[in-house]
């Protein structure tokens, strides 16, 4: 299928390693000209060196929201203009209701909801102006059904969903199209960190997915790399899980 945006400039979030990079290859097969970010100079290096196509790295951290902004313009510099953008902006740390202080909420908040409306208004502009663009959040399930011991995922997620919803009416006309994927359990050092290692990590999966199994980032990436396809214009506005059957909401 083609999926009509060779040549197009993407940016993604996080994309040194997991879900991030899942994607960022995904777009580069594709044939987009993709600028991948995230905390780690030594692992975006390697990362774009391993990903076939055109990768470009980009050093920053989306908990410093100053530079976070100056990202899409030194993108647009070196690469052109930022077409497709990926918000993955990682997760907060585990815990219950009341645990951590009030500045573990804060940073929970700025990263989660700030990063992503900062690098959208760097970026949103100049998609409107040329009457195309795509903005895709990685998101959690924990926005249809909250997930014991991740209080501050349950509790800022869901309210960056509504941003995006609410964004996603204001730019459709503009032939813009914002998108949430409410994610499952993926094999990535994250979610085995969360886990207590990969063995355990992996029984979980098991005995939790319908599917059996975890989800692969590559299999993610190709979801994301639809949703910015010209294939996908008319879908904008939704959260999509994909979880292997494991929510159980409709």
């Amino acid at each position: 299928m083609e999926l009509g945006i060779e040549g197009r400039v993407a940016l993604v979030m996080g994309a040194s390693k997991g879900i991030g990079r899942g994607i960022a290859a995904a777009l580069a097969r594709e044939g987009a000209r993709v600028a991948i970010a995230s905390r780690s100079r030594e692992r975006l290096e390697a990362t774009a060196s391993e990903i076939d196509g055109e990768v470009t790295a980009f050093e920053a951290d989306t908990g410093d929201l100053e530079r976070i902004a100056q990202l899409p313009g030194e993108v647009g510099e070196r690469l052109g203009p930022v077409e497709i953008l990926v918000t993955n902006t990682g997760g907060p740390p585990a815990g219950e209701a009341l645990d951590g202080g009030l500045d573990q909420w804060r940073r929970a908040y700025e990263n989660l909801i700030l990063a992503p409306r900062v690098l959208i208004e760097a970026v949103l502009p100049g998609m409107r102006e040329r009457g195309w663009g795509r903005i895709v959040n990685v998101g959690s399930s924990a926005t249809r059904e909250p997930i014991p011991g991740l209080a501050l995922s349950n509790s800022h997620r869901p309210g960056l969903v509504g941003f995006l919803k609410t964004l996603s009416r204001e730019v459709a006309a503009d032939g813009v199209t914002v998108n949430d994927i409410a994610t499952g359990r993926f094999a990535t050092d994250r979610l085995a960190a969360n886990w207590g290692g990969r063995e355990e990590m992996e029984r979980g999966a098991v005995e939790g997915v319908p599917a059996g199994r975890l989800g692969d980032p590559d299999e993610y990436g190709d979801l994301v790399a639809f949703l910015c396809s010209e294939r996908a214009a008319y879908i904008t506005g939704t959260s999509i899980p994909i979880d292997g059957g494991m929510l159980r909401s409709p």
